[in-house]
């Protein structure tokens, strides 16, 4: 979605999809010399069964031609539990890093919520994308319409400069006008239309039609009570999403990108999603709009299941802990695992997640709040075990490849 001062943007069904991207220029996409990050040599497979396979040269015939050029070179998919794809294409200036953060963000929502209402057991959904034919297309630049395939793309399109890497330039600067992290919201509308479905007209089959009922009447609830689709000058927009039966899936977004902190550092309005929806934050669902927090907890996790592959380009603190001085931690506190890519001699700050980290091959510390004499060090198959024993505080974090960890009193050697 672009910002909303005048909507000039349709949203369309996932049939015939044009992705509403983030504003911006159209420098590299992280803000520095793109980077090889660490990446899967061989399919791995998830606990539902979803295999997550490699980033290849080589894209499928199948696909169209479409995809055989206009400067398309790289593919990776999921294979989902019945043994069909769910296919990612991306063009030049999208480096690995990007292509990486993109899956890891559909991964994300296909990843089991044990004793969720209908994420308990996610490969239905995954099934549906891939008989669905679920594409998503990661593109040059920005959604601006110079992009000279952009338009003629099938699927679910994703541009370049809406593509934040944890601990690149663009995801610690936060600079929503130039680069807003639109991934969450795109890949979320493929997930919605080809795999949750969508009910009433120009819809795909789905595998949940109990959960769309209830996001329907979030959605209609969130309309009404002027909670969502808010201002004047919306109006039309509003208007055209009806005609194309999607409504729902916008609303949905706009909670999801609020429930994990996508909105905290917008400093230009006091809602999320440029102010057409009333919260900016967690809290701000719970309180605004209940119905809207109440559809998170049944399908999705309350903290990000991927471990984040943090840029090689970082070089100083990432941390997991919410600190207002700090804009992308209103995102980074709901990561539980990292792994720092790259070389350069970085510092990850703890939350109380639980956290697994891996470090790079600098030299990497781990932070933590209190003092030494408050947290049990052991070791474990090579791993350094972290525990803190104040409850709700640092939890017990596996550390592997760091080599100091920096307590409130004094900092002492890992290994």
């Amino acid at each position: 979605m672009k910002k909303l001062i005048t909507i000039s943007c349709v949203i369309v069904t996932y049939l015939a999809m044009a992705a509403c991207g983030g504003n911006g220029g159209n420098d590299n996409a992280l803000g520095d010399k793109p980077t090889t990050p660490t990446k899967p040599t061989k399919p791995t497979t998830t606990s539902n069964g979803i295999k997550n396979n490699p980033i290849t040269k080589n894209i499928p015939k199948s696909l169209g031609s479409l995809y055989q050029g206009n400067d398309f070179n790289r593919y990776t998919s999921l294979t989902a539990p019945n043994g069909k794809s769910i296919h990612i294409v991306a063009q030049s200036k999208i480096t690995d890093e990007q292509i990486l953060r993109a899956k890891n963000v559909l991964l994300h929502y296909l990843t089991d919520y044990k004793g969720s209402q209908f994420g308990g057991d996610k490969k239905a959904v995954a099934n549906k994308m891939a008989d669905n034919g679920a594409l998503l297309t990661l593109l040059n630049g920005q959604d601006d319409g110079k992009n000279p395939v952009g338009n003629k793309v099938q699927g679910q399109p994703l541009y370049q400069n809406e593509i934040q890497v944890e601990g690149s330039k663009w995801y610690m600067a936060q600079n929503y006008d130039d680069h807003r992290d639109a991934t969450y919201e795109e890949i979320l509308h493929m997930v919605h239309d080809t795999g949750i479905g969508v009910d009433s007209k120009n819809t795909q089959p789905g595998a949940l039609p109990a959960y769309q009922q209830k996001i329907r009447a979030a959605q209609k609830n969130g309309l009404s009570k002027n909670l969502w689709g808010r201002g004047g000058e919306n109006k039309a927009w509003i208007k055209e999403l009806g005609k194309e039966n999607s409504l729902s899936q916008e609303y949905l977004a706009s909670v999801v990108d609020s429930y994990y902190g996508l909105w905290g550092a917008w400093k230009d309005g006091t809602g999320g999603m440029w102010d057409i929806y009333i919260a900016k934050t967690r809290d701000d669902i719970k309180a605004k709009d209940p119905m809207g927090y109440a559809l998170m907890g049944k399908f999705l996790h309350p903290y990000i299941t991927y471990n984040a592959q943090i840029s090689a380009s970082l070089n100083g603190n990432f941390s997991l802990k919410y600190d207002a001085k700090k804009p992308y931690t209103n995102h980074s506190r709901y990561l539980k695992d990292v792994t720092l890519l790259g070389k350069n001699n970085n510092s990850v700050t703890v939350n109380e997640l639980d956290n697994n980290i891996i470090g790079n091959t600098g030299s990497n510390t781990v932070i933590f709040s209190g003092k030494s004499s408050e947290y049990k060090v052991t070791k474990n198959k090579g791993k350094t075990i972290v525990t803190d024993t104040v409850k709700n505080r640092d939890g017990k974090n596996t550390l592997a490849k760091i080599e100091k960890l920096q307590f409130a009193d004094k900092t002492v050697n890992a290994q």
